[in-house]
């Protein structure tokens, strides 16, 4: 691996995320400075796509640490309710990130406009990665997982929305799966195997 890439910056206060990409990138021997410590803000995510917001957020950490960084931007889409929460999946938790509530919003919107079928269940997780160079440089990889949504929520592990959904192929929701099992699938998995490929590249 190029001696390019050996300190990221992980953009994100999000706890749950950042300990998820640490994981992640420690099997590249990369370390990662969680953006809390620099004490910087994030930035306001006035984007209309993932890609957009994920740039916003590597960009901002990149231009003020002055070293690579890495954002994600997340979220799950239930095609049944015009593919809401979607960008706004975390801010549909509040201020206080309570995803009870976001679950909640979700189950209560999708009853109002369908029977609540298996069809109507459908919903994707969708992850987009950027990793931003101090030169203004940088790269994006997309990762998504399909699968369903159940009520009520089941099992306590993972973070956001993952006690409701349910990959195809699975019974048990992100929630009730052990992390190390989660890792391999996830839609954040399959961004950072792209990421991965791209690193051992350069």
């Amino acid at each position: 691996m190029s001696d390019l890439i050996n300190k990221l910056v992980v953009a994100s206060h999000n706890e749950g995320k950042v300990r998820e990409i640490n994981a992640i990138l420690k099997k590249q021997r990369i370390k990662t400075i969680s953006l809390k410590k620099f004490n910087i803000n994030e930035p306001r995510e006035t984007g209309l796509t993932f890609k957009e917001n994920s740039i916003l957020k590597s960009r901002n950490a990149s231009i003020k640490t002055n070293l690579p960084a890495i954002a994600d931007d997340s979220g799950l889409c239930v095609p049944v309710i015009d593919n809401e929460p979607g960008i706004y999946s975390a801010r549909w938790a509040g201020k206080s990130k309570d995803f009870s509530l976001a679950m909640n919003k979700i189950e209560n919107k999708m009853k109002t406009v369908c029977g609540m079928g298996k069809k109507d269940r459908r919903a994707f997780f969708v992850c987009v990665l950027s990793l931003y160079f101090p030169d203004h440089n940088y790269k994006v990889f997309e990762g998504k997982i399909y699968g369903h949504l159940q009520f009520p929520p089941q099992g306590n592990n993972g973070f956001g929305y993952d006690p409701i959904f349910v990959p195809n192929g699975f019974v048990k929701t992100f929630g009730e799966m052990k992390y190390s099992f989660k890792e391999r699938i996830s839609h954040r998995a399959k961004a950072f195997q792209k990421l991965n490929k791209y690193i051992k590249k350069i």
